[in-house]
């Protein structure tokens, strides 16, 4: 039984910074493709960033150069730091993983195996 928690998630001022963790338990991070999407409301789900069991990063545009996705297979968690936040980046963000030989950003959504989300909000 895979299980994925969500931490760190809350309410930042434009340009502020937030690092979103993810625990996993039931799924190894070494041998699989993790990543992170997100869902603003209204909107379609979005996939953020990911890395392969190789620890090959991918990240959409619309973040690429601002977040950054880390993965500690010691400790089996993934983390995504998250800087030069606009209002854009307001969404609820989901931790996910599964099996996929193209380990890609936009894949992630895709994934059955995911977390309960937190909300992410960036606002003046």
């Amino acid at each position: 039984h895979v299980q994925l928690v969500e931490s760190g998630g809350g309410s930042v001022q434009p340009g502020g910074s937030l690092r979103l963790s993810c625990s996993a338990s039931g799924f190894t991070a070494s041998r699989g493709c993790m990543g992170w999407f997100r869902q603003g409301s209204g909107q379609e789900r979005e996939g953020v960033a990911s890395i392969s069991k190789d620890d090959v990063p991918t990240y959409a545009s619309s973040v690429m150069g601002r977040f950054t996705i880390f993965k500690d297979t010691s400790k089996n968690t993934l983390d995504l730091q998250m800087d030069s936040l606009n209002p854009e980046d307001t969404a609820v963000y989901y931790c996910a993983a599964g099996v996929l030989t193209m380990c890609t950003a936009f894949a992630i959504p895709s994934f059955a195996n995911r977390g309960q989300g937190t909300q992410v909000t960036v606002s003046s």
